[in-house]
């Protein structure tokens, strides 16, 4: 009797857990909630993500990150008209392929994603990054980018999207687009995770009324087999993605885990713990990853 009153405590323990981060939220500069806590879809098909959106929602998910470069808007969409829960109560955030530096094409863009997906509105779009992904930190596309911002911009007027964002973009990309703007972007969505953090970015995003956004923030999956971050995460009785979670909430940023695995969302949701002060400096300085294995050949882990 006493060991399935304990199980019993444990289950509710862990709901309450889910609950405390799961339900809380930021107040972008336009008054709209962004959960701090979303689920990251690249590399989950589009035949699978509904499931995959389906899943996180029992878990308490509420935000769930896609783009047109990941291919699966179709199935996020069906995962969020099936999952059982009012639209209003989720956030969707979809990005601008990079490739798109027009303002026609991004008006396209917008509209095939509304149509993709099947959705009255996006919570939160943002312009993938400043420059296409075969010339990632390469030429000139201010023009281009101010471009799709407006389109960005115009579709936030007549709300279809009810909030607009950047992504990869570093402090010379922002100058760039702010200098010839309407409505200065609500988010910027970076690389972040242990042994990889821009500070300085992270602080100037947010001086200029932007939330941060952190994708990978187990730096798709090769640190979780770092020695030092294990024992750290030892020391907390947490897993080290929990832990590598935990250290972008402590940042103040948005983690973003990509995961099609309900046991490992759920694990992800366990978060309900402080990293010390010292233990946070020890992560904010280590030394940074510089192979990503397999998935080094993406632009954005390329260390350009």
């Amino acid at each position: 009797m006493m060991n399935s009153m304990a199980n019993v405590n444990k289950r509710e323990k862990e709901r309450e857990n889910f609950i405390m981060i799961m339900d809380k939220s930021y107040n972008m500069k336009n008054g709209v909630e962004i959960p701090k806590m979303g689920l990251g879809t690249w590399f989950i098909d589009d035949d699978k993500v509904a499931q995959a959106v389906r899943d996180a929602v029992a878990f308490g998910y509420r935000h769930f990150d896609t783009a047109q470069a990941y291919r699966n808007e179709r199935g996020v969409g069906e995962g969020i008209r099936t999952c059982g829960i009012p639209r209003e109560e989720l956030f969707v955030t979809t990005k601008l392929a990079a490739e798109v530096k027009s303002y026609k094409e991004a008006v396209s863009s917008i509209d095939n994603s509304l149509k993709l997906m099947d959705v009255d509105y996006i919570d939160l779009m943002l312009i993938h990054a400043p420059q296409p992904w075969a010339d990632f930190r390469g030429g000139d596309y201010v023009d281009g980018n101010r471009a799709a911002w407006r389109a960005l911009e115009d579709a936030y007027k007549v709300g279809k999207i009810r909030s607009i964002g950047i992504s990869n973009f570093k402090k010379e990309d922002i100058d760039n687009l702010v200098a010839d703007c309407r409505i200065i972007p609500m988010v910027n969505q970076l690389l972040i995770h242990i042994s990889n953090t821009p500070f300085d970015l992270i602080e100037y995003s947010k001086s200029k009324g932007m939330v941060v956004e952190a994708y990978s923030p187990v730096a798709h999956g090769v640190i979780l087999a770092h020695p030092h971050i294990e024992e750290m995460a030892k020391k907390y009785g947490v897993t080290v993605a929990q832990l590598c979670i935990r250290y972008c909430l402590q940042l103040g940023t948005v983690p973003l885990p990509k995961t099609s695995s309900p046991v490992h969302m759920k694990e992800n949701t366990g978060v309900d713990f402080v990293i010390s002060d010292a233990d946070m400096e020890n992560l904010k300085n280590m030394e940074h990853i510089k192979n990503y294995g397999e998935h080094s050949v993406f632009p954005v882990f390329s260390g350009k």
